[in-house]
């Protein structure tokens, strides 16, 4: 499978957070980031770690496991953070829009019911017969953490940012999360533009010199 390329890097809270937790103004408009309106979509998916940089290894590994490019409606990706990177295989599902219509999550009993509903063949036999439905019909909620993403661009290129209010480790109060991404299919791009925008971001003052690990962040606390 040939891999798109997404660049994630943490911005400081307290540098490009209003008081009302809300991206300040500056960054908006360095951005050029416009209101945007969010979308829910369930996606099933696969990691594999990078080790050294080796990124062939990794894709080698997921096909090794069947993967590869006659696999219709999955999508490889290289998450590469500020000093890690990982392989995600994944399979988007859209979700109907009387459920985008609202303005909540669904509840844990019919999110269960849809990932359970749309779940690939691949990931329900993943282990064995019906594994993957069947650890689906064990699964609880972690969460709910309401993300809001902004959409803009830099040095001509889609520029992401995401604020992800999340829960801290002793339940006391909520500790906030800023992640900037853009996608490319190119690894030369990635690597350049990766360099490029941390120097971009530390010249603001707004770089935030660690890696991006929301999920496990939010298992951890919730």
């Amino acid at each position: 499978m040939t891999p798109e390329y997404e660049v994630k890097l943490l911005l400081k809270p307290i540098a490009v957070l209003s008081p009302k937790k809300e991206l300040m103004s500056t960054v908006v408009s360095t951005f050029d980031m416009p209101p945007s309106v969010a979308k829910q979509s369930l996606t099933y998916k696969k990691r594999y770690a990078i080790v050294g940089g080796d990124i062939d290894a990794a894709l080698t590994t997921a096909n090794n496991d069947g993967f590869d490019v006659g696999d219709a409606g999955y999508e490889a990706q290289v998450e590469w953070g500020y000093q890690r990177q990982t392989l995600s295989i994944s399979r988007k599902k859209t979700v109907t829009d009387s459920i985008n219509i609202g303005i909540d999550l669904p509840g844990e009993r019919n999110s269960r019911e849809i990932l359970v509903d749309k779940a690939p063949v691949k990931f329900d036999n993943w282990m064995h017969d019906k594994w993957g439905t069947g650890a689906l019909a064990e699964s609880r909620i972690f969460g709910l953490v309401p993300a809001k993403s902004s959409i803009g661009t830099w040095e001509g290129m889609r520029l992401y940012i995401e604020v992800w209010p999340i829960r801290n480790r002793a339940h006391t109060g909520i500790d906030y999360l800023v992640e900037a991404s853009f996608k490319t299919k190119n690894r030369t791009t990635a690597s350049t533009k990766h360099g490029s925008l941390i120097s971009y971001l530390q010249d603001k003052g707004w770089f935030l010199e660690e890696d991006s690990l929301k999920t496990q962040i939010i298992m951890e606390h919730y």
